[in-house]
């Protein structure tokens, strides 16, 4: 295996000294215009990278920002995308930590820690807030996607998405909607206060079910709603879009059509509802805002500027052709 590249190795190429080598490498002043851009041709000629990590360790910053989101779900994908953006642009780099069934988000936020981060952004994190207060006093903690005090928070108003969704499908008729639960994941409190609050308001009588977060706990309600003697409900509104596509495969296997037997809404707007063949209605949130207000909330509290915030985004809703009048 081939040595990685050093400063001596670049001060050879180029004919000049190590101490010049590095003083270029670190922009120091000390060295003239020709021979930063000599020097930069060597090191670019050998294939020689600095070495962040001997860097972090000469100084007391790091200018990195760790980010745990959760591998299986889509939304979180994109809201990393954002935060990588918007990182850029603010001179900082990221750090991912993912959270798997066999990796925990207490593991993937010490991972972060082990290296240094500045802040930590944390997607959807299911962390009791005590503990999010207690890592809080450590680092700038930002949460997104989940109400909560005490520490900074970035989300989507979940409880008017959900009023969104309950006031779409009233429009078209449905007097009654079953709603797909997501249980304790981050949001579905405000989601399930949401529908309560907009079902008694349009006068619509709304079950809430066992859902979940992912198309085989979707698929899971849809084959449970399906063995019922009662007939099913004419309007569905699941948790999320991998929810609400699991429940809309399991349907249309069973020979039920969607939105002619029953209109189905999820939640996220997530690349795969925009689909042709999956054509899903549904409330979208604005992950490249949320992302950026997330980014932009951890370098203030870096920065030591400013109380702790609650920021909120208002979601949309996405008409597409999952939903319709009932028959």
């Amino acid at each position: 295996m081939r040595d990685r590249p050093t400063l001596h190795d670049v001060a050879q190429r180029a004919g000049v000294s190590r101490a010049l080598v590095s003083i270029v490498m670190r922009d120091a002043p000390g060295a003239s215009e020709a021979t930063r851009e000599r020097v930069r041709r060597a090191a670019d000629e050998i294939g020689y990278r600095p070495d962040p990590r001997a860097r972090m360790l000469r100084s007391a910053r790091t200018n990195l920002l760790g980010v745990v989101f959760t591998a299986s779900q889509e939304f979180h994908a994109g809201l990393v995308d954002g935060v990588y953006r918007a990182a850029e642009l603010r001179g900082y780099d990221v750090l991912l930590s993912c959270v798997t069934p066999h990796h925990g988000e207490r593991q993937a936020v010490r991972t972060l820690l082990d290296n240094r981060v500045e802040a930590l952004v944390l997607i959807g994190p299911e962390l009791p807030t005590r503990e999010l207060i207690e890592l809080d006093s450590r680092l700038p903690v930002v949460t997104v996607a989940r109400k909560l005090r005490g520490v900074d928070a970035v989300r989507s108003d979940d409880a008017v998405g959900a009023g969104l969704a309950v006031d779409h499908l009233a429009g078209l008729g449905h007097r009654a909607i079953t709603y797909l639960d997501g249980g304790r994941a981050a949001g579905a409190a405000e989601r399930r206060k949401g529908l309560r609050k907009a079902a008694d308001a349009a006068g619509v009588a709304a079950t809430i079910a066992a859902g979940g977060i992912t198309e085989r706990e979707g698929a899971a309600a849809a084959t449970a709603l399906l063995a019922t003697e009662s007939a099913l409900p004419t309007a569905v509104f699941a948790f999320n879009d991998r929810c609400a596509l699991g429940f809309v495969d399991v349907a249309i296997r069973a020979g039920v059509r969607v939105p002619s037997d029953v209109s189905v809404v999820g939640f996220d707007d997530s690349p795969l509802a925009g689909l042709a063949h999956v054509d899903l209605t549904t409330v979208g949130q604005d992950s490249a805002q949320l992302a950026e207000l997330a980014v932009g909330r951890a370098v203030e509290r870096i920065d030591g500027t400013g109380s702790r915030v609650d920021l909120v985004c208002e979601p949309k809703l996405v008409v597409r052709g999952s939903t319709a009048a009932p028959r």
